[in-house]
């Protein structure tokens, strides 16, 4: 005796409903998160005794981080190279070097990375350079 045989009809999942509905998560998550930004450089100065430094209107300003990273005027370096550090003095400085130049350091910083600023601005002819402590009583 021989049967027929049914149709068979493919089964299928739709996947659209599960796209919608990770897509609606993902709009949702990107529009209530927060997104914070440092622009600030944690500092730890060193300590030391004597009088505050009167502040010029211009002036340059390197940082350097408990890293050893280097920042001029709050603009991050792309990398630790003296030659990187010396062409964005420059192009802060606009080739004046009677500018003052202050170097702020980490108190955990290494001491290469102050000797490689230092240098940097020896080699660009600054003369007015100074270094950024905090009072030993605070």
């Amino acid at each position: 005796m021989k049967f027929a045989r049914r149709a068979r009809t493919e089964v299928e999942i739709n996947v659209t409903p599960l796209i919608d509905v990770v897509f609606l998560l993902l709009i949702f998550f990107m529009v209530s998160t927060t997104f914070t930004k440092d622009t600030r450089i944690a500092i730890k100065l060193p300590e030391a005794s004597g009088e505050q430094a009167q502040i010029t209107e211009k002036q340059i300003e390197i940082t350097v981080t408990r890293s050893g990273e280097f920042a001029v005027n709050e603009v991050k370096l792309i990398n630790n190279k003296i030659d990187t550090l010396k062409s964005a003095i420059e192009k802060v400085s606009e080739g004046n070097s009677s500018i003052p130049l202050i170097i702020t350091a980490d108190s955990a910083t290494p001491h290469q990375s102050v000797v490689t600023a230092m240098d940097a601005a020896g080699q660009l002819g600054f003369i007015y350079l100074s270094l950024t402590t905090r009072n030993s009583d605070e």
